[in-house]
This record gives structure tokens, C-alpha cells and sequence, in this order.
């Protein structure tokens, strides 16, 4: 069975994100992007958690449904309409002291069920406050918290989340490590995969040998509904939660197919640089100005390109044997902004996008497999045109930095000459 689930994304309860964050809005919108599972997000929220209990049902093993009342009151096209699990997910942010230095690092939780979620929560509650924010900051150092979670169940995992990040991960370049081994210890071995966050790509995590025997698993970390599936992972495997971690654990290109990725430039740490000044730097060029901006002088964050480069041991272009594939995209959205030529939150944009559900079925199977013929023999070139390019990779690109996003480009302006704007009537032949 082919499913694509998206295993980190956040509820209301965390800090900075939408409070249309609830179990009826994930199961909505998890059927417009056409998302199999989900993470469920922050079990460790008691609130959230309450939440959780009272609205899914265990629909297979370790996953779960939408009661059925609940789900039934949801306006989906019938295009679009698909079953949804859930999958029982928490995001733990810790911070902590080692070899001299403050590490904050950010790690996913897995649980296969209710009763081990519980388990996890009394022992986490003994630690830190786990009311303050759906993502908990724990004075707890990361191998610690790997013991905590193995020794409470052999069927909960632990995958350092988006690894790159400067910040709060596990390679961070502002507290995190060089290693796996220097973060987790001697229970390095209980670490089979990585989240490799939205500035990087399968590519570049390649670059280094020591990553061989680890997955790449790629989430959205969705902080509003509609932000769900900006990254994904492909499986062809059985509907179970132990089904979807022995697929990853094998790395086996026939049951973990591909994670469906960024553009990695489009990250807002994928390259170096100090925003106040807008300065965007190479790496190389960072050396050069001895990592401080070239306008203020003051230290600029380091990004994920850089810290990719000091740690690899194989040139860009590697390509090791094993694991998984990769497929960049950008959401369905952006690329309608770009064929409007108006911002991505315009009303336009969105009555545009729902049409186009309720034509041609769910996000993931426009971006990826609607023939581009069809839309360009119902009139509508130009975005015929943008996916064509976007699949074929065929893009240029503004890196992101410092908290910035990139940007992705699809059309340029010789395109609008040639076909003009795009009418916004779905199915018409009209310009």
C-alpha cells in the first residue's frame, strides 16, 4: 500500500503556532494534501493529549482514526476524499551542558500507543514542566532522554529532528555536535534515522560516510494546517505503526520509497548570512570575512550549506549505494502565486487552489502526477508550464538565511509574454 505521512508537525498548545491547530483541521487538510499519516504532535501536552484520547480510536495497530462523527461533519471534495491515521508524535526540545559547552537540541518522540505515551509523560513530568508549550524545553541532555524513551518501551523511537538547523539540533552549527557519537553516546546504535529539515536535501546529507547506515526522513514541522506536507516521506508497506518504522529502520528502496523534499535553497537556513543587514554568504565567502557580516561586523549565523561542507567527507554529487530516493516540490500554492503573479495568502490564490482540488483530486497528486498536457489543453499554459519545470527541477533560486526564506522561481517574464495571466476559471479555455 503506497502512503505518504508527514511525522512531525506541531498542535496550538506550541509556541508560535496556529490555534486552528485540532484533530478535525489535521484530519481536513491531511485529505487536500492527500497525507495517509500523521504525527499526531506534542503528546506530551496534557491538554493536547486529553484532546488526542477523546476525539481517535485505534483504527490499526498503533494507529489511529478520527471518531467518525467528527471526521463526517468535514466539507471535502469528494476528489479528495481518503482515509487518515494519526500516529502518536512529540517534538522535545533539550538543553543542556556538555564538554563545556550549552547543546539544545531538538528530538521526535514516537509512541505505539496511549499506555506508553502515558509512560513517557510521567517520566518526562518528574524533569520539567510539560504544561508550558506543546514542544518542552528540558533541562535533560539528549542520551538521556534516548535511555529514557528506549527503556520504556522497545517499540519507542527517537529521531533528532530537522538535524541541521543552526540552532536546535544535533548538528546545529551555533550548539550542536559533529557526531552522532558525541551526542548519543554508546547508544549511537539506537539512532536509525535523522529528520533532515527543510534547507537540506538527501544529497547532502550523503556527503557524509558516517550517515550510511542512517535513514533520512524528511516532515513538515507544520506550525498551521495548511502548512502540512511541505515535506514527506513515500512508503509502500502495510497500514501499521510497526509496518512504518521497519520500513525506514530497512532503508530499503522498495517499501521506503523517497521523501518528497524542499528545494533545499528555499530553507531559511540554508546559507550563511546576518538578516538586519540582508547579507546572504557563500561559505567560502564567510571564511573570508572570518564569519562576521561585511557590513556590521558582527557574527552571522552559520548555515546549513556550511556546516554540510565541514563535515562532509565526500564531494557534492556523491552517490553512495542503498537507501532511499528524493523528489523536490514546491506546495501547490506557491506555484499558484507565481502563475498569478499575487502573494501566496491572496484570496485569489486560495479559491484558485480549492478549484483545483475539487477538479483534479488532492495536492500531492497535482504537484506529481496530473499530466501536464491536461492543463495545458484546458487553457491553462502557464501552470502547465511551472509544474513541468518544478518536476524537471528546472528552477532558479534566492537561498534562504538567518531566519529567511528562500525563494523558488518558476516563471520568468518572457513566460508571461508568451501566454499572458492565467485565467482563474478552472476548466475554461479562456484567457
Amino acid at each position: 500500500m503506497r502512503l505518504i505521512a508527514d511525522l512531525h508537525v506541531h498542535s496550538r498548545y506550541s509556541r508560535a503556532c496556529s490555534p486552528s491547530l485540532n484533530p478535525e483541521n489535521l484530519h481536513r487538510w491531511c485529505q487536500l494534501k492527500g497525507i495517509s499519516i500523521l504525527g499526531t504532535a506534542d503528546f506530551t501536552h496534557p491538554e493536547w493529549l486529553a484532546e488526542l484520547k477523546s476525539k481517535l480510536v485505534e483504527a490499526e495497530p498503533g494507529l489511529y482514526s478520527l471518531k467518525p462523527g467528527l471526521a463526517k461533519a468535514q466539507k471535502v471534495p469528494p476528489s479528495c476524499r481518503a482515509p487518515v491515521r494519526f500516529l502518536l508524535q512529540t517534538e522535545i526540545s533539550t538543553i543542556y551542558k556538555r564538554a563545556g559547552r550549552t547543546r539544545k537540541v531538538h528530538n521526535l518522540v514516537y509512541a505505539p500507543s496511549f499506555q506508553v505515551v502515558e509512560k513517557i509523560n510521567a517520566k518526562l513530568a518528574k524533569i520539567g514542566n510539560l504544561k508550558s508549550d506543546g514542544r518542552p524545553i528540558l533541562g535533560l541532555d539528549s542520551q538521556k532522554l534516548l535511555a529514557l524513551v528506549r527503556e520504556t518501551s522497545s517499540e519507542a523511537y527517537l529521531i533528532p529532528a530537522h538535524a541541521w538547523t543552526p540552532h536546535f539540533a544535533v548538528f546545529g552549527s551555533q550548539s550542536g555536535f559533529d557526531t552522532l557519537e558525541e551526542c548519543f553516546g554508546d547508544l549511537t546504535k539506537e539512532i536509525f534515522a535523522i529528520e533532515t529539515g527543510l534547507s537540506s536535501d538527501p544529497p547532502m546529507n550523503r556527503r557524509l560516510s558516517a550517515l550510511d547506515r542512517i535513514a533520512l526522513i524528511s516532515n513538515s514541522d507544520a506550525h498551521s494546517p495548511e502548512k502540512l506536507g511541505r515535506e514527506a516521506n513515500l512508503f509502500d508497506c502495510g497500514l501499521s505503526y510497526a509496518d512504518i518504522f521497519s520500513s525506514i529502520r530497512s532503508r530499503d528502496p522498495k517499501r521506503f520509497l523517497k521523501t518528497l523534499e524542499f528545494f533545499p535553497e528555499e530553507g531559511k537556513y540554508h546559507m550563511d548570512g546576518h538578516r538586519a543587514c540582508g547579507a546572504r554568504l557563500e561559505p567560502a565567502e564567510t571564511l573570508r570575512q572570518g564569519g562576521l557580516c561585511p557590513s556590521c561586523k558582527k557574527p552571522v549565523t552559520v548555515g546549513v550549506l556550511s556546516r554540510v561542507m565541514k563535515l562532509a567527507d565526500r564531494s557534492p554529487g556523491a552517490q553512495p549505494g542503498g537507501g532511499t530516493g528524493f523528489e523536490h516540490l514546491l506546495p501547490l500554492k506557491e506555484v499558484l502565486g507565481q502563475v498569478l503573479r499575487v502573494g501566496v495568502q491572496s484570496v485569489k490564490v486560495d479559491a484558485l487552489y480549492h478549484k483545483l482540488l475539487e477538479r483534479f483530486g488532492n495536492e500531492f497528486s497535482i504537484l506529481r502526477e496530473l499530466p501536464v498536457d491536461r492543463i495545458d489543453e484546458e487553457g491553462h499554459p502557464l501552470l502547465a508550464l511551472a509544474l513541468k519545470r518544478m518536476r524537471a527541477g528546472q528552477v532558479s533560486v534566492q537561498p534562504g538565511f538567518d531566519g529567511e526564506f528562500g525563494t523558488v522561481s518558476l516563471l520568468n517574464e518572457e513566460d508571461f509574454k508568451i501566454h499572458g495571466l492565467w485565467s482563474t476559471t478552472v476548466g475554461s479555455k479562456n484567457q
